[in-house]
């Protein structure tokens, strides 16, 4: 099929629909950190919180989504930038879905980020920084593999043989060298509940 051809075809249902069913707003939180930041651990807990208050969200982790969806990429800046298109396009659709996606992903470059943000309406697209220094990521090293990244076992891996560009437009920072987990759930309901995101709390 050209792309001639190919259209886009609106649904019947639009997205207030959605938000008067849900009586929530949808976006997508978009975690960026170095591995061992606390991302996922922060991502879970936001979705449980989520649930706890009717909100309809549903985690979309960096390494889950690599089983499936993504496992035909590798970690190069192309691949890399490739696993961020696909994920923000399937996040896009949760969002349109009334869905609050939560996304956890390394994302390490800026324009790769940016790019996503582009996928968004205005609005839908909130980046949270989890702040974590590499020497705190070192101490945690969750799954072993700042040690494997330092005797050559893995390439290209973040903040060790590739770079990571911290955000400089962030809607959020979560700083979890500093704070607990629940303490940074809290910082970004508060988020969501001053602009208007959660009508019921």
């Amino acid at each position: 099929m050209s792309e001639s051809k190919i259209t886009w075809c609106p649904s019947i249902i639009v997205r207030d629909d959605r938000y008067r069913l849900n009586n929530h707003k949808s976006c997508v939180l978009w975690l960026t950190g170095l591995s061992g930041s606390g991302k996922s651990t922060l991502a879970f807990e936001i979705e449980k919180e989520l649930y706890n208050l009717n909100c309809h969200a549903y985690v979309l982790d960096g390494d889950n989504i690599r089983h499936g969806l993504n496992n035909d990429l590798g970690f190069s800046p192309d691949e890399r930038k490739e696993n961020i298109r696909r994920i923000a396009e399937v996040a896009n659709l949760f969002v349109d879905a009334g869905i609050v996606a939560v996304t956890a992903f390394i994302s390490p470059y800026r324009a790769d980020r940016d790019m996503a943000r582009s996928i968004f309406h205005k609005g839908d697209f909130i980046e949270i920084y989890v702040k974590c220094s590499l020497s705190e990521c070192e101490r945690r090293d969750p799954k072993g593999l700042y040690k494997k990244a330092r005797v050559g076992e893995i390439l290209e891996f973040t903040g060790i043989s590739a770079p990571y560009e911290p955000p400089v437009l962030q809607e959020i920072t979560i700083e979890s060298e500093r704070l607990t987990v629940s303490e940074s759930v809290t910082q970004i309901l508060d988020f969501l509940i001053f602009h208007n995101y959660l009508y019921k709390v």
